[in-house]
């Protein structure tokens, strides 16, 4: 028997009670009818990023029967990916797990196809004020933290450091702001002396990296919050003989490599497969939400009584004593004989 834990007390009292005043659901309640279909929309959609992801998706979608498509633009143009998801209403999909690039732009087609009886749950990146009814991420102010820690570990706590930057998504935001900020208040003698804006560019993160580098010889530590661009800086680093170290948040094939050379020191990863497994999830049961009875006031309020203000995907740590772990050919290779 399962327990449920209240305030650090284990209450098996409340689940007998809950089971004798309401009946389970039923498993054809929960079961995906015959073409019903739930999608996966993304910028940039050839990013190794959402495979993991994708591949999350799809299992936990399999086991309720579901059918599930991968959609999205490959370009980094928020119109773009707007029009893309406006495409997908047309099919009228039973939910969407949605990478909204921006936030603000998204929150009247969202809500239109809230109102139109398409679920929509954001990943990664979120719309908060639109009507979405979860966000599925790793919590970024404990990425960043985890990273100011462990560059002050490894350069101490007076040197000089610098961060890229990608302004306009939520959680690469949040995690250049926090590490800032979470410096300031912890480690004042460390020194920001460069701060640049690359928007997932690795050309663009190798020119600024070269020019940080240039201007600040002294400069020990760049934190970039995702990975695109520290495929730049990387090259940047090497070009430039520099021993400064890098750190960054999600990973690709190449920064694996570099990671395992001791190129990058090591990046913070999102828990891919669980954050595409926990949106399948909140996606799914917010279009089923009629198969329980939750103890609120749903039924005079009118809202879906699937509220997840935020689920936590947690974050890996990737060093070159794990690398292999994270070798996106090996993963799918496994998933394909599966």
């Amino acid at each position: 028997m399962k327990h449920l834990k209240v305030n650090g007390l284990i209450a098996p009292a409340v689940i007998a009670a809950a089971g004798m005043t309401s009946a389970p659901a039923s498993a054809e309640g929960i079961m995906c009818e015959p073409g019903e279909t739930y999608i996966m929309n993304v910028m940039v959609s050839g990013h190794p990023y959402w495979v993991p992801v994708y591949q999350g998706f799809k299992q936990a979608a399999e086991a309720f029967g579901c059918e599930t498509v991968f959609s999205g633009t490959p370009d980094y143009d928020i119109t773009k990916q707007i029009a893309s998801f406006e495409q997908d209403m047309v099919k009228s999909p039973a939910g969407v797990l949605l990478h909204p690039m921006q936030s603000d732009p998204f929150i009247e087609p969202i809500n239109r196809a809230i109102g139109n009886g398409t679920e929509i749950v954001t990943f990664a990146a979120d719309s908060p004020k639109s009507n979405r009814t979860a966000y599925i991420t790793s919590d970024n102010h404990a990425e960043a933290k985890f990273a100011a820690e462990e560059i002050v570990k490894q350069v101490g706590d007076s040197a000089e450091y610098a961060v890229l930057e990608n302004p306009g998504q939520s959680n690469h935001d949040l995690r250049v702001t926090s590490l800032i900020a979470y410096m300031e208040a912890n480690y004042p003698n460390m020194k920001l002396v460069g701060r640049q804006a690359t928007n997932q560019d690795s050309n663009a993160a190798y020119r600024a990296t070269s020019s940080i580098i240039q201007a600040n010889p002294e400069v020990a530590a760049i934190w970039i919050p995702e990975a695109g661009s520290a495929e730049g800086a990387v090259a940047a680093k090497l070009e430039a003989g520099s021993d400064i170290l890098i750190m960054h948040a999600d990973v690709t094939p190449t920064t694996l490599e570099h990671i395992r050379a001791g190129n990058i020191h090591m990046s913070l990863n999102p828990n891919q497969g669980v954050q595409g497994f926990m949106g399948f999830m909140a996606v799914h049961m917010a279009n089923r939400s009629e198969i329980f009875d939750p103890f609120n006031d749903w039924k005079t309020s009118g809202f879906n009584p699937v509220q997840i203000p935020f689920v936590d995907n947690g974050f890996a740590v990737i060093t070159q004593d794990n690398a292999d772990s994270f070798d996106l050919n090996v993963y799918m290779d496994g998933r394909d004989a599966s």
